[in-house]
């Protein structure tokens, strides 16, 4: 009788935490000391040609480790989680079958949850009571709608901004729908399609130096060239209606070359809206239980023991 061999699951170390804390630079050092590769968890680094804007690593730093899941796509191409996931899982277990240590490093909660839960549909669009949200919105304004989901499903209002029409409308139409609040049925999923043991570790630090490092890397970014990134954009074809052109910086700069304002709001506005991003990233990872949060200043070494561990086969 054949022995059955017993499945090992590839282990993934993620590392992540809001833009600017200082996710890349610690994933490549961990991925120097354990031999490891790198799978990019930026939704904006997968667009070719936009560099400085995305904070992607530099080609030295691509030298030094290897890096996936960059540079995939031109930004008039379409891309969203599901390719991400799918692109993502052929990437893992390339690198598991050949015993590659595997290190995630980026911000979009989305795609690092599409890579280690996969995906939540949910139920099917209910129609007539969308269309009723949709008008509503239109009479009383998007906020009436947000104060009500806070009512409902508290969990999923904290999770999303006031602003988000499209999230709150879907969390709402959930609940109206089938009566079940719509975080209950995303904790309910996210045990359901588990392929990988993983080690979360969340970067955190003050929220005042946080905020004073985003400005002083948006003040870089600028240095560097980024408004020449943007007109080279332009001039390659690539229009200010592309999803990828309203992204944060790039939507500023497009502003800025339009006359729509000058350039000191643009860089205000700029290094602003970076700052309310990294509240929603902070959310959003806050929200999952699974993450250890470490400060590398004082957790360096512990942070590198627990990946250790980890990789050698410790819970």
């Amino acid at each position: 009788m054949a022995e059955v061999m017993e499945r090992v699951e590839p282990r993934l170390v993620i590392v992540l935490g809001p833009t600017g804390v200082g996710k890349s630079g610690l994933a490549i050092e961990l991925a120097e000391a354990f031999g490891g590769e790198i799978l990019n968890a930026d939704s904006m680094q997968v667009y070719h040609y936009m560099d400085i804007g995305t904070a992607k690593p530099t080609p030295e730093e691509r030298q030094r480790i290897k890096h996936h899941l960059i540079d995939l796509v031109t930004p008039d191409q379409p891309f969203h989680a599901g390719l991400y996931r799918t692109l993502g899982r052929k990437t893992v277990d390339s690198l598991h079958r050949k015993g590659t240590p595997i290190f995630v490093v980026g911000g979009t909660g989305l795609y690092i949850k599409a890579l280690t839960q996969g995906l939540f549909t949910g139920p099917p669009i209910h129609p007539i009571v969308r269309e009723r949200l949709k008008h509503e919105a239109e009479q009383k304004g998007r906020e009436s709608l947000y104060q009500r989901l806070k009512e409902v499903d508290p969990e999923t209002a904290a999770r999303i901004s006031s602003q988000d029409l499209f999230r709150t409308i879907r969390a709402l139409e959930v609940f109206e729908s089938t009566g079940v609040q719509i975080s209950f049925l995303q904790e309910q999923h996210r045990f359901g399609d588990r392929p990988y043991l993983t080690l979360k570790i969340g970067l955190e630090m003050d929220r005042d130096k946080l905020y004073r490092r985003i400005e002083e890397r948006v003040d870089r970014m600028i240095e560097r060239g980024f408004l020449q990134e943007v007109k080279g954009l332009l001039e390659m074809g690539y229009g200010q209606g592309l999803k990828p052109m309203q992204s944060l910086g790039y939507k500023q700069m497009v502003q800025f070359l339009s006359n729509d304002f000058g350039w000191v709001e643009a860089v205000r506005q700029m290094k602003r809206d970076t700052r309310h991003y990294a509240k929603r990233q902070w959310t959003w990872f806050k929200a999952d239980r699974e993450v250890c949060w470490r400060d590398e200043s004082v957790d360096r070494g512990k942070m590198f023991a627990e990946v250790r561990s980890f990789l050698e086969g410790g819970g």
